[in-house]
């Protein structure tokens, strides 16, 4: 996997994606956000969330968590929501209720984050990464799911 192909992003499995986003500039990562696959890289990403989700680490966190990542080649942004409650997890592209934590951050973080590349703590520090609401759950979302590292 050492050739750059944008396509391959959404479609390798959650270890062989955290390799795709390390190994990868970031310029280029900002390309492929920017482009048609978009869509397809969110959808995958978030598509694997509930197979990540560790429920025995949950315990009885009841939670709504909004995804906002900015960039859209539209000058806009997606929002993604994730619901865990009774030991479950569901992720919807169309947010219906309020959030108890809001993520934002740019497309390149993103995929850092959802990657195991990235510190969140300190993306947090040095504003590239926005949390609004419960900065405990924020702290400890990471523990909640099996994010892959390269």
């Amino acid at each position: 996997m050492t050739d750059f192909d944008p396509a391959t992003f959404a479609s390798v499995d959650p270890k062989q994606f955290a390799q795709l986003v390390k190994s990868t500039p970031d310029d280029k990562l900002a390309e492929v956000m920017r482009s048609d696959l978009r869509d397809t890289v969110l959808g995958a990403v978030f598509g694997r969330m509930p197979s990540l989700f560790r429920a025995d680490r949950a315990g009885s966190t009841n939670t709504v968590i909004h995804w906002t990542i900015t960039g859209r080649p539209d000058g806009g942004s997606d929002t993604y929501e994730i619901v865990i409650e009774d030991a479950t997890c569901t992720v919807s592209e169309t947010p219906q209720r309020d959030p108890k934590l809001t993520l934002t951050m740019g497309p390149v973080e993103f995929l850092k984050i959802v990657s195991g590349g990235a510190n969140p703590v300190m993306m947090f520090m040095t504003g590239k990464l926005k949390a609004k609401g419960d900065l405990g759950l924020a702290a400890n979302i990471a523990n909640l799911f099996d994010i892959p590292k390269a």
